[in-house]
C-alpha cells in the first residue's frame, strides 16, 4: 500500500524511518530501524479515522522526522543475514528474504531445531 503521514507519525517514536509519506510499501519490506534489538511488523499505511465531528486539536499539522537515506554501501553493511537489499533506478530498499510473516516465523523455528 501507500504510506501515510499519519501512519508514519505514530511509528516515529519506535525508531528511525527509511520511508516518507506517499511511498509504496509491501509486506516484508523494512521501513525503519527499531530502537530495540527485535524486529517489529508494523503498518505505515494506517489512515486517520474520518468522522463528522471536528475539534480544534485533532486537525493539527503533524511533524515528521526526515527519513534516513542510505547509500548502497551503507545498505549492504546494515542488513542482517535474513535480509536483502533491493536496488532499483529510483530507490534502495531493504526487505526480508522471506516476505510472509508466518513463513518467517516457521523458518526461524525450524532453524532453532
Amino acid at each position: 500500500g501507500e504510506t501515510t503521514g499519519y501512519g508514519i507519525f505514530s511509528l516515529q517514536d519506535r525508531g528511525t524511518m527509511f520511508i516518507s509519506p506517499g511511498q509504496q510499501v509491501y509486506e516484508g519490506m523494512i521501513v525503519g530501524e527499531n530502537s530495540r534489538d527485535i524486529d517489529m511488523d508494523i503498518n505505515p499505511c494506517k489512515k486517520k479515522n474520518v468522522t463528522n465531528m471536528r475539534t480544534s486539536a485533532s486537525d493539527e499539522a503533524i511533524r515528521l522526522t526526515p527519513p534516513r537515506i542510505l547509500s548502497l554501501e551503507q545498505a549492504l553493511e546494515y542488513i542482517n543475514d535474513d535480509e536483502l537489499v533491493e536496488v532499483t533506478p529510483e530507490n534502495i530498499r531493504f526487505r526480508k528474504a522471506i516476505l510472509d510473516r508466518t513463513a518467517r516465523g516457521r523458518a526461524a523455528k525450524n532453524a532453532r531445531k
